[in-house]
């Protein structure tokens, strides 16, 4: 415990008691008091070793110079093609093919009456004389619109 000698204790040591004794310690062993303080030096030590590894790191990489700005004032700006603020949606719609519509409208004759069937052979008639087209992609840009 704190007591003779106090005066030949080093200030790290002081610092180490009133630690203590802020956190409400008032018995301790004299041996707690330097283990505190190998910890701590141990910290301190491994906390510069890593500042000046990296004071090196920045030395070398900071010997390579920064290319000369040509732009003029203000923030330079890749063109509008490269930035990442522009979405860009790439839809596909989905057409239906001929052989899937003929292949559906024999499951629909088979399940419904033969007086019905005769009156959507007209519309199914009308859906198969239109081209039939693969799925088709559409790629374009979000931006704001013109005013």
């Amino acid at each position: 415990m704190a007591g003779e000698g106090e005066e030949d204790v080093p200030r790290d040591a002081k610092i180490v008691k009133s630690l203590l004794k802020s956190m409400g310690v008032e018995e301790y062993e004299p041996r707690v008091i330097h283990q505190f303080l190998e910890i701590w030096y141990r910290y301190v030590v491994e906390v510069l070793t890593d500042a000046q590894v990296l004071l090196e790191l920045a030395a070398s990489r900071n010997k390579i110079p920064l290319p000369k700005s040509i732009a003029g004032p203000g923030v330079p700006l890749p063109p509008e093609q490269d930035t990442l603020l522009s979405s860009n949606y790439q839809l596909v719609i989905p057409k239906k093919s001929a052989s899937t519509e003929a292949e559906e409208t024999e499951d629909d004759e088979e399940m419904t009456d033969p007086a019905q069937s005769s009156q959507e052979q007209p519309q199914q008639q009308q859906a198969s004389e239109f081209p039939s087209q693969t799925p088709q992609r559409v790629s374009f840009p979000l931006s704001r619109r013109p005013n």
